[in-house]
């Protein structure tokens, strides 16, 4: 499945208004953009209150490495997906990251199939 990556502030914004999946790593933003393409999307984020820049890019590289592998599988077909770094995650075993992760994609599945008419 093709996944691409948000770079847009507009894109990133509109997943703030999607639904939020807090974990002890990350917070997972996920909203269906309903315009009947079935890519998912995906961005991360982690502002300066985690760190320095050495500690936010550690983060984001570990967040890409998570999506690579979890998306293509739990991902959640014509939604944008937004990993939100929170301070403590770079010190998380990367599996207990990826448990956390697949997690909260299994909720927000859920959520969303229950949405759907």
């Amino acid at each position: 499945m093709l996944v691409r990556t948000l770079s847009k502030r507009s894109e990133f914004l509109a997943a703030n208004r999607g639904l939020r999946y807090p974990m002890p790593g990350f917070v997972l933003l996920v909203r269906q953009r309903g315009d009947g393409d079935d890519s998912l999307g995906i961005g991360y984020t982690v502002s300066k209150k985690v760190g320095n820049a050495v500690t936010r890019n550690r983060m984001k590289r570990r967040f890409r490495e998570l999506a690579r592998a979890a998306l293509p599988e739990s991902g959640i077909a014509g939604a944008d997906h937004v990993l939100i770094g929170r301070p403590g995650a770079n010190e998380m075993g990367f599996a207990e990251l990826g448990e956390h992760l697949d997690s909260a994609l299994k909720r927000a599945a859920k959520k969303l199939a229950a949405k759907a008419p």
